[in-house]
């Protein structure tokens, strides 16, 4: 069995605190490591304040080059990273290997915005009392960051918080999720070969008991969170002075077209509705089709659907395994059985055997089901009739959420009509919702969250603007 060390500030220990993580495809314990105490977190935030002058101080190309470096280590080591993540989080090694490839870009990007961190200069003299004056801009770091990090992208979602505030000068302290704490692990031990200075990054896997002072302790001066909704607002009520970025998912639309190429439009929404048993933020769950090519588009759907490859996500050609526990299994097999009891029709799968639930589509829906107005993290999706585009636009907006959607369209209008109306953080044109290039801004709106990730948008979020007058 893989033994783990936590990384604290610099240093890998180990704690009285055992943590087993599980293959969720095979149910067994597979490797372990160790839970931070509250005394081990008091330590990194320590070691955090005693760098933060220097890791402040880094100049511009010193910050390159230890960013590049992660991102060449990444590269170099990125089959045994996707084999760690596929059998921690049960994600297929199809989507494994992209998400090790996309946080090794992600390093990149960092790497570019480090050598460009904002300055501006703006004139005073605007008005007699300014004659003679101008002002200089700088932005500094904001201090420590402090970073939770969901199961579901357990490595780049992490290094969305940690290259960014490396870019940005800022130390920070990074919770990975209990069941996937072994990406960031690895990634630590490439991070402890730079010469970032010790103490600027802490990997702590936690509790959430002991995780809240993350949320809490003021010495954190910006708090970056993606996970649920419930519990993204509820740390920002704790939050106290210090700025939160809280990305909180949704149940993201597509809206197909009469004008869309439905082939293109029907393999893409499968990937988008099914890839890692839908237990992604931007997972395509409601589909509304125009009435005149929904039957061609349902038909090339199930057909699909039905034939879509389950087993061991280590298999290349696995496109749907298990999901992250039984738990979760079980809420989406309820919140199926609810639609059913309260008139939905199941057009396809609905079925659970432990963890694994089976592709399901749904239709006869309503937009007070939880299939329809909760965010379902499962392989469910949803399929209904629209007759008008401003209709099409409505069903989508009939949400709490707004992180993205997708459009299949080749009218320039409804294009128009779709940007300026549709309530969401990302309009996604003749693709689906679940597109994201990594230095993108990225984030939603109503509940979905606030702030926006992406590397540029990341960075500005952990610096403050100062102006010098003279």
């Amino acid at each position: 069995m893989e033994q783990y060390k936590i990384y604290l500030g610099g240093e890998f220990i180990e704690t009285s605190q055992q943590l087993n993580v599980t293959n969720p495809f095979t149910g067994l314990q597979f490797a372990q490591t160790y839970l931070a105490t509250q005394a081990d977190l008091e330590t990194a935030i320590r070691k955090a304040e005693a760098a933060k002058e220097e890791v402040k101080n880094l100049p511009s190309y010193k910050r390159y080059e230890i960013l590049m470096q992660i991102a060449n280590e990444i590269k170099k080591n990125r089959d045994h990273l996707a084999k760690v993540l596929c059998m921690e989080s049960g994600k297929p090694i199809r989507y494994a290997l992209p998400e090790i490839e996309r946080a090794m870009q992600t390093f990149i990007v960092a790497a570019e915005e480090s050598k460009r961190l904002p300055k501006d200069y703006i004139s005073l003299d605007w008005t007699p009392s300014g004659e003679n004056k101008e002002g200089i801009i700088k932005h500094f770091p904001i201090g420590i960051v402090a970073g939770i990090a969901p199961f579901n992208f357990p490595m780049n979602l992490a290094v969305h918080k940690i290259a960014p505030a490396i870019a940005a000068g800022c130390p920070i302290v990074l919770k990975p999720a209990s069941s996937t704490p072994l990406s960031t692990l690895e990634l630590a031990k490439i991070i402890d070969k730079t010469e970032l200075p010790k103490g600027a990054v802490s990997i702590l896997p936690m509790d959430r008991k002991t995780g809240n002072q993350l949320v809490t302790d003021e010495r954190f001066k910006l708090l970056s969170f993606t996970g649920s909704p419930v519990v993204g607002w509820e740390m920002k009520k704790s939050a106290g002075k210090k700025k939160t970025v809280l990305e909180l998912g949704g149940n993201a639309a597509v809206i197909i077209t009469e004008s869309a190429d439905l082939k293109t439009a029907v393999a893409k929404s499968i990937v988008a509705g099914f890839a890692y048993s839908g237990q992604i933020c931007i997972h395509a769950q409601r589909f509304f089709i125009h009435e005149n090519v929904f039957d061609a588009f349902v038909d090339q759907f199930i057909g699909i659907t039905k034939n879509l490859k389950q087993g061991d996500p280590l298999n290349k050609e696995t496109e749907i395994s298990h999901m992250i526990d039984k738990k979760n299994a079980e809420r989406v097999e309820g919140w199926i059985s609810e639609a059913v009891q309260a008139g939905a029709k199941i057009l396809t799968g609905g079925r659970r055997n432990g963890s694994y639930v089976e592709p399901s589509v749904l239709t006869n829906t309503s937009s007070k089901m939880k299939v329809c107005s909760e965010e379902i993290f499962g392989p469910v999706v949803i399929l209904e009739k629209y007759n008008t585009f401003s209709e099409a636009v409505e069903m989508v907006n009939d949400s709490a959420f707004g992180l993205q959607a997708g459009v299949f369209t080749n009218n320039a209008k409804e294009i128009e009509l779709a940007f300026n109306n549709i309530e969401a953080g990302g309009v996604i044109i003749n693709d689906t919702p679940t597109f994201r290039m990594d230095h993108m801004p990225y984030g939603g709106v109503k509940d979905s969250g606030q702030g926006r990730e992406g590397i540029k948008y990341a960075i500005l979020d952990m610096l403050e603007p100062r102006i010098l007058v003279k």
